[in-house]
């Protein structure tokens, strides 16, 4: 089978956190063999801002970790055409530029062979819905969205049994426990701001906390503004910028615990959806405190896989347990690498995607197979 998949960038992870999740489904149908290609646009925004920070050095954490991909960059339309011509499944990420989303409907209605889906990770369904409704979408054959309430949107722009919930995953051949533990200390958190969508929360749910824990805090991300750098400074937090995603196995092992601040469309909104962070923090087997999210569709089992601390005071009386209480730390652990390796890696949602492949098209796969 050829899988193309239509992204923003594969190679960068600088506030763009669909790569981590992309990379890691992408790998998967490699190593079944199969003919895959990232398509991203020259001059991406998330690419630029990476070589502007760090120069070619930060794209060699994801090279050493995941030789086996490809990505290929455009600038015309003629380039993505010749692609897809022999291609079986086609995915189009919802951060493309809508001249594009709507071009691949077009051959796909006047006869393009391959199954066309559209992928949306984000909440501007909800918090900007006309962005995403400006997308002409005729011509694919279905949607994937990444919490079945985001599929509930769809479905009422009448999409009905052509929108598939998929959520995020871990990439579990890259984010796992280390193969010998070492000496663990103080709570990291990586992140980005967050565009104000969370800025009260990460200072009552994460740096109030911390401080009041007595844990040593320290922070990964990008697009803080000043502000923000001087709410760090006064909880005592240390700044570390920008971290590779592929980098992020090792920097959990080195810390006692994390912490996960939902944005706050996924709080009040978009129910159900635990983003990215939270499925790679429990395959690296490191112990989570979340903020409050609905976990409406059982993903996983509060409290067991994770703690949960609804204010300050409980966030901090949780630090202070895992800091003080091994066996504790232990069962979370035990627990959180279960539910990832039972549900949540990307071997998982590649097989997911293989059965919507099949629902759609059977044939494909049996020509691919033949």
């Amino acid at each position: 089978m050829k899988l193309v998949y239509f992204t923003h960038s594969l190679e960068s992870c600088w506030n763009h956190g669909n790569a981590h999740f992309l990379r890691g489904v992408l790998r998967e149908f490699v190593a079944r063999g199969d003919e895959v290609l990232a398509m991203e646009p020259a001059g991406a925004w998330s690419l630029q801002n990476l070589l502007a920070d760090h120069g070619s050095a930060g794209l060699q954490a994801y090279r050493g970790a995941y030789p086996e991909l490809a990505s290929r960059r455009f600038d015309h339309f003629a380039q993505c055409e010749a692609v897809v011509a022999d291609a079986d499944l086609v995915i189009m990420h919802e951060w493309n530029e809508p001249k594009l989303v709507a071009a691949l409907g077009r051959l796909r209605r006047n006869g393009g062979r391959f199954t066309l889906l559209f992928h949306d990770t984000h909440h501007r369904a909800v918090s900007d819905p006309e962005a995403i409704r400006a997308f002409d979408l005729d011509g694919y054959d279905g949607v994937l969205a990444f919490g079945e309430a985001l599929s509930e949107v769809y479905r009422r722009w009448g999409w009905g049994g052509r929108v598939w919930t998929w959520h995020e995953a871990a990439d579990t051949r890259h984010f796992h426990p280390p193969a010998v533990e070492g000496q663990r200390e103080g709570l990291v958190w990586i992140g980005n701001w967050g565009d104000g969508e969370r800025s009260a929360e990460i200072e009552s749910m994460l740096l109030r906390p911390a401080r009041e824990a007595g844990l040593p805090l320290t922070i990964h991300g990008v697009r803080y503004p000043d502000e923000a750098l001087r709410t760090l400074q006064r909880h005592g937090a240390k700044f570390r910028g920008w971290l590779p995603n592929a980098s992020a196995p090792e920097v959990f092992a080195r810390h006692l615990a994390t912490v996960h601040v939902p944005r706050r469309f996924y709080v009040t909104t978009l129910p159900g959806i635990p983003t990215i962070r939270v499925f790679e923090a429990l395959a690296c087997g490191i112990p989570l405190v979340s903020a409050p999210w609905q976990d409406s569709e059982n993903l996983f089992r509060p409290g067991q896989d994770f703690l949960v601390g609804h204010d300050t005071a409980e966030m901090t009386a949780h630090l202070r347990a895992l800091q003080h209480d091994p066996d504790l730390r232990a069962a979370l652990v035990a627990s959180g690498l279960e539910s990832i390796r039972a549900r949540h890696s990307c071997a998982h949602r590649m097989q997911e995607l293989l059965s919507i492949l099949a629902e759609l098209r059977p044939q494909t796969l049996v020509e691919t197979a033949a």
